[in-house]
């Protein structure tokens, strides 16, 4: 059984190192669609700001289009968006209903996120906005189905179209728009969005990670059967043993 170790040992390594080499450029495709989706972020989010009600199409088209929003804000059917953590504090961001003038489709706005113990109830009374214009860039919703609290109706653990819908009693834009500005943390004011970051991820060093073990692997089955080479009787080579 002994003869077989060392075969079976590079067989492995060798297997390892095809898979770590497979990972690491799986890896660096996924750093070209990062800096693919950056791209298309940064050309979005350049272009001029237009009024929300201009664009229709496809959701995935519209996304980052910085856009203006126009209305009234029904404070009445606020939605709480639970466990929001920003800057390593828990928190929730507040998502409004904006009601455009002569439509009946209503355009949730993420006004921005607020400070909560518990990452699910705030005083929502204290958050209203003077203002009747809000300006961002456009999101998809992160899931299309969503769930609500038990406990508060009013308050989503996880964001979805169809929940939005089913708390809402007005027909809802099929994408929402984060609204921008400052984003400092004061206890008088929300901490407003920033834009998606725009940096190229952990793809990069993870690659190099893989194919160093891909190397350590290869280097080790040359090792090891160097070693076994030097370990045979000098007559093993011709079939013959002094």
């Amino acid at each position: 059984m002994s003869r077989f170790r060392v075969p079976i040992f590079v067989f492995f390594a060798l297997i390892s190192a095809a898979i770590f080499v497979r990972l690491g450029f799986w890896q660096l495709h996924r750093l070209d669609e990062r800096r693919q989706r950056n791209a298309l972020v940064r050309s979005r989010l350049a272009t001029p700001e237009v009024d929300v009600t201009t664009l229709a199409g496809d959701s995935a088209m519209l996304r980052f289009r910085r856009v203006r929003v126009a209305g009234a804000a029904d404070y009445d059917h606020e939605l709480v968006w639970a466990s929001r953590s920003y800057k390593g504090s828990p928190g929730i961001n507040l998502l409004t209903p904006i009601r455009l003038a002569g439509r009946d489709t209503v355009v949730i706005v993420d006004r921005g996120w607020v400070y909560s113990p518990d990452g699910e109830t705030v005083d929502l009374a204290k958050w209203h906005d003077r203002d009747s214009v809000f300006t961002g860039y456009v999101e998809e919703f992160p899931s299309v189905d969503g769930s609500m609290s038990a406990a508060h109706p009013r308050v989503l653990t996880r964001l979805g179209y169809a929940a939005v819908k089913r708390a809402i009693p007005f027909p809802v834009a099929p994408v929402f728009v984060v609204m921008l500005g400052d984003s400092t943390v004061a206890p008088d004011r929300l901490a407003r969005l920033s834009p998606p970051p725009l940096d190229e991820g952990p793809h990069l060093n993870y690659a190099i990670q893989w194919f160093a073990f891909a190397l350590i692997a290869l280097v080790g089955a040359g090792v090891v059967i160097r070693q076994r080479r030097a370990s045979e009787p000098a007559g093993d080579a011709y079939g013959e043993r002094r």
